[in-house]
């Protein structure tokens, strides 16, 4: 194949142009190497905070596009890892250049075929806008390549609100992908996996940021990307939801900037309540507020599905919770209580029926009387 890219080899990887022609821009501080890989794929934790809205939430308007990911053998051993960053002079997006056709994905499971896994980590997810296409191109490539399996993870959505003109082919295209399940799954960026891109993909981390809380507002941020993915696409997203610990915590403080934050509003059914202690008078929000401790592995990521599609979803049984009984109780359990009488009827699917049918007779002699 004829790439569409070159490549050259830097310090600590390698730097990438996604198309040969591109040249030093004064519109775009990125141009032209808009493609990173190895530890030059490193941000400044400044940028990444900018752009990812990691740790306080997201920031808006979204000004940049900035997509990590991995790439990974059947077993999960990491072949390569990279960025790729939006090109502002060009209006491009990441996954435009990468899953282009001769691009840089295609070339790269072109000559390695251990290739099976792609996991992209984006600051935004995929749209499909004229100007860009990007699910177009990531759905043909998945054609081309059914044995790969695609992971996109999230941290705000693109142009999927109703005051946005795109919106509509954003949401079908999404739904589009999200339909070629288990080959992909589309999830918000959650729990273990910020610290994960914080040990992965970013410089300048502190060593103690690792193992901070995560913060209201990005709690709260990534519980909405999760409803809102799940309602677009109807196919329940990969999601640790930290704020489910933070329910039961008594910390008054916590408890009253998650019933205060506006995104709180989104979940009828969800309810953020102060189980103990009174709620201070005109106490405002902050975002900075801590949830809760989220100490979980760095590679906690979801099963990769590396068999055949499933033909049918599985039959589920739901169990109801019995009252527990002591082992004397036991014993009594077919005896009534003393002067009711009791008849014991064993029911069918038949009985149920011919019972039916027995009194539509009826119903029917006495309307002729």
């Amino acid at each position: 194949m004829e790439p569409l890219y070159e490549e050259y080899l830097a310090n600590h990887g390698t730097i990438v142009k996604p198309y040969y022609w591109l040249s030093f821009s004064l519109d775009c501080s990125n141009c032209p190497y808009h493609i990173r890989t190895g530890e030059e794929a490193r941000v400044p934790y400044t940028e990444f905070y900018q752009i990812f809205g990691f740790p306080y939430g997201p920031t808006y308007p979204p000004t940049k596009h900035l997509t990590f990911y991995e790439l990974k053998t059947s077993s999960g051993s990491l072949v390569q890892k990279g960025h790729a960053s939006s090109c502002t002079g060009n209006d491009t997006h990441p996954e435009s250049m990468l899953f282009e056709v001769n691009g840089y994905f295609d070339s790269a499971i072109h000559n390695n075929d251990c290739i099976r896994h792609i996991i992209l980590y984006s600051s935004n997810s995929p749209c499909n806008e004229a100007n860009h296409c990007c699910i177009s191109k990531m759905y043909n490539f998945l054609a081309k390549y059914p044995d790969i399996t695609l992971s996109v993870y999230f941290s705000q959505l693109y142009h999927t609100e109703a005051e946005f003109p795109a919106s509509p082919w954003n949401r079908e295209a999404l739904r589009s992908l999200a339909s070629l399940w288990p080959q992909v799954t589309l999830s918000p960026i959650s729990g273990g996996i910020w610290y994960s891109l914080l040990s992965n993909f970013v410089s300048g981390v502190q060593e103690a940021s690792v193992f901070q809380p995560i913060l209201t507002g990005r709690a709260l941020a990534d519980r909405h990307n999760a409803h809102e993915i799940n309602a677009i696409t109807g196919v329940k997203p990969y999601f640790t939801d930290v704020l489910l610990q933070a329910e039961e915590n008594p910390d008054v403080k916590v408890q009253a900037a998650l019933e205060g934050h506006p995104l709180n509003s989104v979940f009828p059914r969800q309810s953020f309540q102060v189980t103990s202690g009174q709620l201070q008078p005109n106490l405002t929000l902050d975002p900075r507020v801590p949830v809760v401790f989220v100490l979980v592995p760095y590679r906690d990521l979801p099963p990769i599905h590396v068999g055949p599609s499933p033909h049918k979803p599985r039959n589920i049984i739901r169990h109801l919770n019995v009252p527990q009984i002591s082992f004397q109780e036991t014993g009594d359990l077919r005896k009534s209580p003393i002067g009711m009488p009791v008849e014991r009827v064993e029911i069918t699917g038949q009985f149920a029926s011919s019972k039916e049918a027995d009194e539509k007779k009826k119903k029917k002699k006495k309307a002729k009387n």
